[in-house]
């Protein structure tokens, strides 16, 4: 890699790591807001699922911005919102108090009004979060010469920030009494200070975009979309063919990654093998630091996919990846009923096999696209994966309510059944 290769890989492994330690800091919460605001998980899913709703919607206005402003501003608004919206988070029961209002009625109960000023730190948090992955993976694909490396970097940063973050809100939760609030405004820090690091930052955008790689587009002619029907005409003409199949490919692949993600901490804490232990007075969560391990084995499915972008066909990883991952969601159930050791190596195998699938999507975009709509194009494979994949939470907490406990893996499995046919098909029509 060249210093400028470095320095991009940098800037984008600092802010991947901020987005997803923020995200995943929420599933941690989650149980305490069930017992505090006297809910259910389908409430809470939908709360949840607004913000993380907003983090895919708002994704293709960031890329139309990515394209005509660049990448490096709107990391440091990402990263600076979702501090924000941390402090926001840490002070809804203050904000609560000031307002004057204790309860609300809604879906027939009544319920803290605190969840109301939740779900707005939590749509802060969603378009700030928006803004990373258009600007982040653009940067990327048009500054890096070594894209597969870069990708390899880039995913790993995203997992030690997934694995980080919720082992860092269990910690603190042990510590200061499960004090979620104060949690929020500790955990407010880390964006803070990368906005700082950041803008000490020096990056060339489109160091690697050339003709000859990129569609015939050269980094003089970038100026991106200017106006509205520019981008309905831009837009048209990406969503046919194989982009769009790699797009309906991301949505399925968000709706997985949330329905077995975000509720997967109260999933294990309702398996009779896995027991509360007390430690200096205080019980500990086993079911937390299970959901950590799972997120931890993710670092190596993205470092060992990013690799495998340069040495073997996108659609094969694509298709295996999903293989596997309609095997592990049937398998869940089953292995519970066999007892923890088992549990132990599927969680495992499951957090390398859900993260080892990224790299391939994110450079399936960049191989399907013009460098000259990447950031459009990355804005829309977003939404597809936290816009629509963001009703993986609201389907997973009706699952969980209303159904059986196996029904939502078999859900989630078909689900990676179109996700890997998908990936079958990209094969035999582009070999």
């Amino acid at each position: 890699m060249n210093h400028n290769d470095r320095a991009i890989t940098g800037l984008v492994m600092l802010a991947h790591a901020m987005v997803h330690i923020y995200e995943f800091v929420l599933p941690v919460f989650i149980p305490i807001w069930l017992v505090q605001f006297g809910t259910t998980e389908a409430i809470v899913g939908t709360a949840v699922g607004i913000g993380t709703a907003l983090f895919g919607m708002g994704a293709p206005l960031a890329g139309v911005l990515t394209d005509r402003r660049g990448s490096k501003p709107l990391i440091l608004a990402s990263l600076l919102g979702m501090g924000v919206s941390f402090v926001l988070l840490g002070a809804s029961g203050a904000i609560t108090g000031l307002v004057g209002l204790d309860q609300i009625t809604a879906f027939g109960s009544q319920l803290s009004a605190e969840i109301l000023v939740v779900t707005i730190a939590l749509v802060v948090w969603g378009i700030a979060a928006s803004l990373y992955h258009p600007a982040g993976l653009s940067l990327i694909t048009r500054g890096v010469h070594e894209r597969g490396t870069a990708f390899a970097y880039h995913g790993t940063a995203g997992n030690v920030g997934t694995a980080v973050g919720p082992l860092l809100a269990t910690i603190l939760l042990f510590f200061l009494s499960d004090a979620w609030h104060v949690v929020a405004l500790i955990l407010a820090l880390p964006a803070l200070v990368g906005v700082a690091v950041a803008l000490r930052i020096d990056v060339n955008e489109m160091a690697a975009v050339s003709p000859a790689t990129d569609g015939g587009t050269s980094p003089e002619k970038t100026p991106g979309i200017s106006s509205f029907s520019e981008f309905l005409t831009q837009s048209s003409a990406l969503l046919v063919g194989a982009f769009l199949v790699v797009f309906c490919l991301m949505m399925l692949s968000g709706l997985y990654y949330r329905g077995i993600l975000t509720f997967l901490p109260a999933v294990l804490g309702e398996i009779d093998t896995i027991t509360p232990v007390e430690f200096y007075g205080r019980t500990i969560e086993p079911s937390n630091y299970l959901y950590t391990g799972l997120l931890a084995a993710g670092v190596g499915g993205q470092y060992v996919g990013g690799k495998l972008t340069d040495r073997i066909r996108l659609e094969v990883g694509l298709a295996g990846g999903y293989g596997a991952l309609v095997v592990l969601a049937l398998l869940f159930r089953p292995v519970v009923a066999i007892g923890l050791a088992p549990l132990l190596v599927l969680l495992a195998v499951l957090g390398f096999c859900l993260f080892f699938v990224q790299p391939f999507y994110q450079a399936a975009v960049a191989k399907y696209t013009p460098a000259s709509l990447r950031g459009l194009s990355y804005g829309y494979t977003y939404l597809g994966v936290f816009g629509v994949g963001a009703l993986g939470t609201p389907l997973a907490g009706v699952a969980l309510t209303y159904f059986p406990p196996w029904a939502l893996f078999v859900i989630l499995a078909g689900i990676a059944v179109v996700a890997s046919g998908l990936g079958l098909f990209l094969y035999r029509q582009n070999g």
